[in-house]
């Protein structure tokens, strides 16, 4: 599962909708509720860009083989209190809880942190799980290729590049 920024506003609009909608959170303002949720998103966005920037900073510096690019990640991800991989949604709807109960733009939260985390976890796994989608439809065309030979690969990474850029993921 993967962030992306093309989906932080949509995200943040799905949210803030469904727990408006079912009496979770009160408030007037729910364009500033969404952009409380777009910020934690983005942040989470940011240090992600930081945490691969400093990873391929080590990988160059030490002159590491691209398949320990993994192990040094999350290494580095450790070391700045950032979360990858299955962790992601977890630290994500943590986040977004204490968005709610600090934010001036929410009036009254009446649901418990489980019952909100319970909520929102549809949402974000929905527009996450965007990699699962792009492997099928890649996979589903390129049927004429035998897996895991060089034009296999070459063909997958552009089709998934291209079907990125028609759905609008970046």
């Amino acid at each position: 599962m993967r962030l992306y920024s093309s989906k932080v506003a949509a995200i943040a609009a799905d949210i803030v909708r469904k727990l408006i909608t079912e009496g979770d959170i009160e408030t007037d303002s729910p364009k500033e509720v969404e952009r409380d949720v777009e910020g934690v998103l983005n942040e989470y966005l940011r240090l992600d860009h930081e945490v691969d920037a400093k990873t391929r900073e080590l990988m160059d510096g030490r002159k590491l083989p691209p398949t320990d690019y993994g192990r040094v990640k999350k290494s580095v991800a450790e070391q700045k209190g950032h979360k990858t991989g299955d962790d992601t949604i977890d630290f994500l709807l943590d986040q977004i809880v204490e968005a709610f109960m600090f934010s001036a733009s929410v009036e009254e939260v009446f649901a418990d942190d489980v019952t909100l985390r319970r909520k929102m976890t549809p949402v974000l796994r929905m527009h996450m799980d965007v990699d699962d989608e792009l492997d099928r439809e890649a996979r589903g065309r390129l049927k004429h290729l035998q897996e895991g030979t060089e034009a296999f690969q070459i063909e997958y990474a552009k089709t998934i590049e291209l079907l990125k850029r028609s759905k609008g993921i970046q």
